[in-house]
């Protein structure tokens, strides 16, 4: 028996013998991770990107445990991929924040609040690639909605560091490509990811790219960035979540389309042309 058998055995006969309900794995997991972020806080000053790099693959691993019973194949890049990043998110928008408790504490109980969010969304996917369940459209909403939220984080914080205009191409398209994936495969769950899939993934990435690209020259402030990049992800993985269930109409489109177009109006009479911030 090799040792990678033997250590299999032994987890096998330890998780049967674990009596927590799927619940409550959900709530330790969250409570651990929260004290995590808390923690990144009580470290010295560089240990902390460190600090964050750990938590986010501490959080992909207890993500991991507590949906164990259902992981397969691609489940185990496309499930977990938003809580990792979500961790690092949250973690990283932490050191931007006042040195102050009072601002801290509760950014901490929001995060725990997502997380459990999060814990049952993703189990509602993992449930749901086998079998139809009433909750997967809920599970949609909010999984779109931290998705988004996780994206307007990292990508500030990128644009907070202010790199040079082809790092924080290069940030973004990573950060895109990782984010649209995970939530245009959430529509349709698949046993692998589709051909369909990566080529709209791709193409979205590229767009976020090259408006990233663009917008490292825009004399404005970055938080606007920010918020365009945001709603332009926002738009385009809506029409292509609709398109891949086959529900994209003109009526879609064009609500879409009009919410992207009002924003960047809206960054335009914020600009200022004489010269950056």
């Amino acid at each position: 028996m090799t040792l990678v058998d033997l250590a299999k055995r032994r987890f096998i006969r330890w998780d049967r013998r674990l009596t927590l309900t799927k619940r409550q794995q959900f709530v330790f997991v969250t409570i651990l991770l929260a004290f995590g972020l808390m923690l990144t806080q009580l470290v010295p000053t560089d240990w902390r990107y460190p600090m964050t790099a750990a938590m986010a693959v501490v959080a992909y691993l207890l993500c991991a445990f507590a949906l164990r019973d259902d992981l397969n194949g691609v489940e185990w890049l496309t499930l977990l991929i938003l809580p990792t990043l979500f961790t690092a998110a949250v973690a990283l928008f932490y050191f931007l924040l006042p040195v102050r408790w009072l601002t801290r504490v509760p950014v901490v109980a929001l995060y725990s609040v997502g997380m459990y969010a999060l814990l049952l969304t993703e189990n509602i996917y993992n449930v749901a690639a086998d079998r139809t369940i009433a909750l997967l459209r809920a599970a949609h909403s909010v999984g779109f909605l931290l998705t988004l939220i996780t994206y307007f984080l990292l990508v500030q914080t990128v644009m907070a560091f202010r790199f040079p205009f082809y790092m924080n191409a290069l940030f973004v398209g990573i950060i895109s490509f990782l984010l649209v994936l995970q939530s245009l495969w959430s529509v349709v769950l698949d046993v692998r990811i589709g051909r369909r899939v990566i080529d709209i993934t791709v193409a979205i990435s590229i767009i976020l790219t090259e408006l990233s690209w663009l917008f490292s020259f825009w004399p404005t402030q970055s938080t606007l960035i920010v918020l365009c990049l945001t709603t332009t992800i926002y738009s385009t993985v809506g029409m292509a979540q609709q398109y891949l269930v086959e529900k994209l109409y003109k009526k879609t489109v064009i609500e879409f389309f009009s919410l992207s177009v009002i924003v960047f109006v809206l960054i335009m009479f914020a600009t200022h042309w004489r010269g950056n911030l």
